[in-house]
């Protein structure tokens, strides 16, 4: 108990002299916060290096957004990788570059002490896989590294009262996973951690466009097509965009037309698991915590919850009250750095983490 104490006085004596963060470490985004300064990185999480290698390209230059822009452009000498697959580490020393490099373009050179790191984590991950984020921020360059489920560190960034005693819903829809989860007293009552978010629509634009019009179009165009033409739910006027790809019969460039209602039907499927994951986080909640759900609502908040009429598609579901959280692409990240402002008041959780290693 003493060394507890003093461990604590220390980390936080050395926390004067050094930037903690706050890390969103996404599938697809890697997002940073500073206490005080709000997000301070945005990235896309992939990385540029040799060919067959780990060896990361330009002694870490190629990290992020000039990386995400070589995707399905590299010559053989180079690939475009993205180190996080469904939420979890795929590649763990690149993954480990990833975050030394996020980690030193906020740090600089101007500290004394290394950064104590908070970061949020899928709520259906395994021991190991919790253990591979944790060790790869230690590598990074973290002094102390704190893991946090991400639908807490959501709802926190939301706005959310998750310390009182009434039932908060929280759907975040990120690259690689679906976080849902009711919040209560600053805990998580009831989630469902599903593997099927944004990647999964992407994937499923690509398989139609195959099976439909024999057209193979990248990732990035796929992502394209559903920032454009993606919804959930019938659009008050339907949108149309040209597609180009690669035709699978004569393998030559050919390009096409695509509306809104052939996207929706494309997305169709994973849309249906993302409901039918709210619907069982809701028949496993308590009634009281349902109760206060007809109230409260459902908020949602990731990059997926952007998709035209999804909000909407889950209200008509549900039959509760939907909204959009604000700035729903950075409350994850902020929710991680109240957290880190927070550490004695969550130390319950805090103790739970620091016990699973």
């Amino acid at each position: 108990m003493v060394f507890r104490i003093a461990q604590n006085l220390t980390s936080r004596f050395l926390g004067k002299f050094s930037t903690d963060l706050g890390i969103d470490l996404g599938t697809a985004n890697t997002l940073v916060c500073v206490s005080g300064r709000g997000v301070v990185v945005s990235e896309p999480s992939v990385v540029a290096v040799k060919a067959g290698t780990n060896q990361v390209l330009l002694d870490g230059a190629a990290v992020g957004r000039v990386a995400k822009e070589m995707m399905g452009r590299t010559p053989t000498s180079i690939e475009a990788v993205r180190p996080l697959q469904d939420g979890v580490i795929a590649d763990f020393e690149i993954t480990e570059a990833m975050l030394k490099y996020f980690i030193n373009s906020v740090q600089g050179d101007s500290l004394f002490f290394s950064p104590r790191v908070v970061i949020a984590v899928p709520s259906g991950i395994t021991a190991v896989e919790k253990r591979a984020v944790y060790n790869s921020a230690e590598r990074a360059g973290a002094r102390k590294v704190y893991l946090v489920e991400e639908p807490r560190a959501a709802g926190l960034g939301a706005g959310l009262p998750i310390e009182d005693p009434i039932a908060s819903m929280i759907v975040d829809i990120g690259g690689g996973t679906t976080e849902i989860a009711v919040l209560s007293l600053a805990d998580v009552v009831t989630s469902v951690s599903l593997r099927i978010a944004g990647d999964d629509m992407d994937d499923a634009i690509v398989q139609y466009m195959k099976k439909n019009y024999n057209l193979f179009v990248g990732p990035l165009t796929a992502e394209q097509i559903k920032i454009k033409l993606g919804s959930a739910y019938e659009l008050d006027q339907e949108l149309e965009m040209e597609v180009k790809g690669r035709d699978l019969i004569g393998n030559l460039p050919r390009s096409t037309s695509v509306t809104s209602e052939e996207i929706r039907e494309a997305l169709a499927d994973p849309i249906r698991q993302i409901i039918d994951g709210i619907k069982e986080t809701l028949e496993k909640t308590d009634p009281e915590l349902c109760a206060d759900l007809v109230q409260q609502g459902i908020v949602l908040c990731g990059g997926g919850v952007l998709l035209r009429g999804l909000d909407e598609l889950i209200r008509k579901e549900t039959g509760l009250p939907v909204r959009i959280a604000d700035d729903p692409l950075t409350c994850v990240a902020r929710g991680t750095a109240i957290f880190l402002e927070r550490l004695d008041q969550y130390a319950s959780v805090l103790d739970t983490i620091e016990d699973d290693f």
